[in-house]
């Protein structure tokens, strides 16, 4: 303490000698000293006023700890008398065991009570179930189903909790409710009937589609309930969990697979084209059903089933599964090429899986190949291997038949002009260009596809040719295939029987146009390849007019477009069309030889060299046919 105020001191003298170092500044030491009595004064007022807080605070802490310890005593008092009237309860408790058996056997009374009605009435309700299912009231019997079993069940868990080993009881409940649980199986299978049939249904009537997600979805929170009743109690009912919302999606998915494996409707021995049409109605069947799904069946569902993706993802699976098995036949070469074109190229293009109304709906670039990049090598070895070795063993044949023709004493073929000629190129070259404009062609045909497969692969052993040579042989190799698809039209092979033949046949010409340009135009085919191309398109468009009346205005334009056109190409076109009658198509021919457009000749004719066959010629082309597939043999 002395030391604290020796510091004080020697503190105060630093501060006087600081205020007072000139003379002139003592007239202010009284100034100084009021202020510094100001200053001590104030910090001795804090000084009580923390002292003063610190003794209330502890006041009040003394305060609380003496009320704790009145309150500790009040309480261990207390449970002094709990204790004490507890031990003397204990005979009583012992004596209550009667009062819980009765409040138990009340228990149990009382949900018979309130099942009174329903067990009364079991083989009524029974029946009336059994024709509301018969009925397809499936809303309805499920109702009727469910008051059943929660009879049966608030039966069997009130005895449950009575005695748990009293098994006589249980299996009693259980004959009498005994044919609840076939009724729940009959019900099952109409609904299993539904979801099988689920792609037509959807069409005819949602609604009852709806009816059966609904039940399955109310069977699934009752199974979630008896589930967790079961961790809470050890009792769960029989039957329990039924798990139909798993049945249903093994159901959706064996839907799917069956209606995939039953498109074969032919086989190899039936139809040379089996493959084709499988692909082909494989393909519709997988785009119908997955539109359906998407603007019909999503409706059905709840928004968590995810339905579209997961429909998407089972047709995909089917389809992959189904390929795979078609690998593991023994494929021609001609079927290799179609599985591996429908598989490479049409699985994911708009004519299926990448079409516009689904793209929308599912990223097409997740799903896996449907074959491994292994299987299609082996196919393409096997392919090549087999179409090298059918090639040359034709070949060989039509050169022997060829030469035969040659060396007979009669005088040789002799094309339009009166010069010699070998029909050996045209059997050569016309392998696909045969299968135009026919049915086959109308049902799937790849005869284009292979064309320009075939065009673009002899053009990469010629990409070293000097340009104007490259140019010119682009250019007539163009107009050497749009000149034979013209001539496939005007040879009359198909005739469309109705609108529906004739917009899927004018869409294929449009499309295979696209094709042909897209090709040339890579091979740099020049700038008449858009009117070349033009002209199967301008053909389409003539076949493709659903009002007969408008006919002479669109055969106008196509003259208009292209005037080397003739009478008969005109005639011929009218034909395929198969709807335009007799007086119709002399109108048109009438007014177009009154207003013939007159043939400029600045650009190159289309139209000119080809011939529309006569029905010699045509028995001709017949017989060549026929020739031909002898030969072939």
């Amino acid at each position: 303490m002395e030391e604290t105020s020796r510091e004080a001191v020697a503190t105060a003298v630093q501060r006087v000698a600081g205020m007072l170092q000139r003379s002139d500044q003592l007239d202010k030491v009284e100034q100084y000293r009021r202020r510094e009595a100001r200053k001590k004064a104030s910090v001795e007022a804090r000084l009580k006023a923390a002292i003063q807080s610190q003794l209330d605070g502890v006041r009040t802490g003394l305060t609380q700890l003496h009320t704790a310890l009145l309150d500790v005593k009040d309480i261990q008092s207390s449970l002094a008398n709990v204790s004490k009237d507890w031990r003397q309860s204990i005979n009583t408790i012992e004596n209550l065991k009667d009062v819980k058996d009765a409040v138990v056997q009340h228990s149990q009374l009382a949900a018979a009570v309130e099942n009174l009605k329903n067990i009364f009435s079991v083989p009524e309700i029974v029946l009336e179930t059994q024709q509301l299912v018969e009925q397809g009231e499936l809303l309805h019997a499920h109702r009727k189903l469910m008051e059943l079993e929660c009879s049966r069940d608030d039966l069997m868990y009130e005895q449950y909790r009575m005695d748990s080993k009293n098994t006589s009881d249980m299996n009693l409940i259980s004959i009498y409710f005994e044919e609840v649980q076939g009724l729940s199986d009959e019900l099952a299978k109409q609904l299993w009937m539904v979801l099988q049939r689920s792609m037509v249904t959807v069409r005819r009537d949602p609604t009852m589609l709806v009816s059966v997600v609904r039940i399955i979805e109310r069977e699934e929170k009752l199974d979630r309930r008896m589930v967790d009743r079961k961790k809470q109690t050890g009792f769960i009912p029989p039957g329990r969990p039924k798990r139909w919302k798993d049945k249903m999606f093994e159901m959706l998915e064996g839907t799917v697979s069956t209606r995939i494996e039953g498109t074969q409707a032919v086989t190899r021995e039936t139809d040379k084209m089996w493959l084709v049409r499988l692909l082909e109605i494989t393909r519709k069947y997988v785009l119908d059903d997955l539109i359906v799904v998407k603007n019909l069946m999503v409706q059905c569902f709840p928004p968590h089933y995810n339905t579209f993706n997961r429909f998407f993802s089972l047709y995909h699976n089917a389809v992959s599964t189904r390929v795979k098995e078609l690998t593991l036949e023994d494929l021609e070469a001609n079927e290799i090429v179609s599985l591996l074109t429908w598989v490479l190229n049409t699985y994911k293009s708009v004519e299926m899986m990448g079409h516009p109304d689904l793209c929308s709906e599912f990223d097409i670039n997740q799903l896996e190949p449907l074959l491994l990049q292994e299987v299609v090598d082996n196919l393409l070895s096997k392919y090549v291997k087999t179409f090298t070795s059918n090639i040359t063993g034709w070949l060989r044949k039509a050169l022997e038949t060829d030469k035969k023709d040659w060396l007979k004493e009669t005088e040789p073929e002799a094309d339009q002009d009166g010069y010699y000629q070998t029909t050996l190129p045209a059997i050569v070259f016309q392998n696909h260009l045969n299968d135009l404009l026919t049915r086959k062609w109308l049902t799937g045909s790849h005869a284009v596809d292979t064309i320009c497969v075939t065009v673009e692969d002899y053009f990469n052993d010629f990409n070293k040719v000097k340009k104007p040579f490259n140019q010119e042989m682009t250019n007539e190799a163009l107009r050497r295939v749009v000149v034979e698809y013209l001539k496939a039209v005007m040879q009359k092979r198909i005739t469309f029987k109705n609108a529906d033949e004739r917009k899927d046949g004018a869409e294929r010409m449009i499309k295979e146009a696209e094709q042909f340009k897209f090709l040339f135009k890579k091979l740099a085919a020049g700038e008449n390849t858009d009117r070349l191309c033009g002209s199967i398109t301008a053909i389409a468009e003539v076949i493709k007019l659903t009002d007969p009346t408008l006919l002479f205005l669109e055969v106008t334009t196509l003259v208009s477009k292209y005037p080397d056109i003739r009478e008969d190409h005109i005639q011929a076109l009218l034909a395929v069309r198969g709807d335009a009658s007799r007086e119709m198509r002399q109108m048109i021919i009438g007014t177009l030889s009154e207003n013939k457009v007159s043939y400029s000749g600045t650009t190159q004719p289309i139209f000119k060299d080809i011939t529309v066959p006569t029905i010699t010629m045509t028995t001709m082309t017949t017989m060549t046919s026929m020739a031909t597939a002898k030969l072939l043999k």
